[in-house]
């Protein structure tokens, strides 16, 4: 039996009080994070700077005790790594050089991926020393179809409408361009995995909206070829998928992936949730990060009623998505207070 409690539930073990640790815990809400980000130039070079990037993804390890740590790193070093130019825009978010999936075989490679992302492999290798024995330490990558709206789109998108749209347009090109992003995927999580990570997680953050035979196409399909990629290679670290807004997609990617755990966002129904997931599969996640943010009666009442929703069940607590800058760090303390009297 692991001494990692977050592992024992990754193996199907129902663990009270349930494991806990938060989705963009290392992150601008933190004022020792802020201090760190501060002196970065950029926020690529910050992410690919192992010193920095150990440095805050313990922090909150240090703070909250919380038992699982994810790297600090984020979803568009895959395109930076395979030749696409991104940047990060203050206020305003990521913006990448918009590119369509015929230019994709011309503008894309994975000749070095494995190079410029080995920094993060060494922020791992970092992390892990610094780690307490019962806290595991998670690598992550995005998932094909999110990172491609990004490429496609130049940034951030409400609907994804041209990534959508050539989706359908050019399904051939396109689905050559997701499998290229997959692969990318697939080395960078290998190596992660080497490094230390004790599980892997992919990022699926724009799954909702789709109809069910794009979301097969575009979200199930390569999800299924990084997750057979990385296994081919004799990784057994728990991979933990995150469709996020699939709704009654979320049963389909579960049953279809091949992904050992299943991470909930706060939008999804948790009766429906429970009666229609396996009460062996792993799940984590459901807490809306408002309601982190508005703390007090309303985040005990809400804490109490997942603790017992996923009682029970193998069940990491989580956020239904990342922790939001403007949360205060004692709402983040009195979750973890209140989750660990449980016991």
């Amino acid at each position: 039996m692991s001494d990692k409690p977050f592992l024992r539930v990754l193996s199907g073990e129902a663990v009270s009080p349930p494991p806990i640790w938060l989705m963009r815990q290392a992150g601008r809400y933190l004022p020792e994070y802020l201090a760190v980000r501060a002196k970065q130039p950029d926020f690529i070079s910050f992410c690919l700077n192992p010193d920095a990037a150990a440095e805050v993804t313990l922090q909150p390890i240090r703070r909250y005790g919380f038992d699982a740590s994810i790297v600090f790193a984020d979803i568009l070093l895959i395109p930076h790594a395979m030749g696409q130019k991104v940047w990060f825009v203050k206020g305003e978010g990521p913006k990448l050089e918009p590119l369509t999936p015929a230019d994709a075989p011309s503008r894309l490679s994975l000749e070095n991926v494995r190079e410029i992302l080995s920094p993060v492999s060494e922020t791992l290798r970092r992390v892990k020393a610094g780690l307490p024995d019962t806290c595991a330490l998670i690598g992550f990558a995005g998932a094909p179809w999110t990172v491609a709206t990004y490429m496609i789109e130049g940034g951030g998108s409400k609907d994804r409408w041209n990534a959508r749209s050539l989706a359908w347009e050019q399904p051939e090109a396109f689905d050559a361009m997701m499998d290229q992003i997959a692969d990318a995927t697939a080395l960078y999580l290998i190596d992660q995995a080497a490094a230390g990570a004790d599980a892997l997680k992919i990022f699926e953050s724009w799954a909702e909206g789709l109809p069910a035979p794009l979301f097969d196409r575009v979200v199930i399909r390569p999800t299924r070829r990084i997750v057979d990629a990385v296994r081919a290679t004799g990784v057994t670290a728990p991979i933990i998928g995150f469709p996020k807004g699939a709704g009654p997609h979320y049963v389909r990617y579960a049953e279809q992936t091949g992904i050992d755990a299943l991470a909930l966002d706060h939008g999804l129904d948790t009766d429906w949730a429970r009666a229609v997931l396996p009460k062996s599969l792993p799940v984590q996640g459901q807490l809306d990060p408002a309601v982190l943010k508005a703390g007090g009666a309303a985040l005990d009442s809400e804490v109490d009623r997942l603790l017992s929703a996923w009682g029970g069940r193998p069940y990491v607590f989580n956020l239904g998505h990342g922790i939001n800058p403007d949360v205060p760090p004692e709402n983040v303390a009195r979750l973890v207070e209140r989750i660990r009297a449980q016991g």
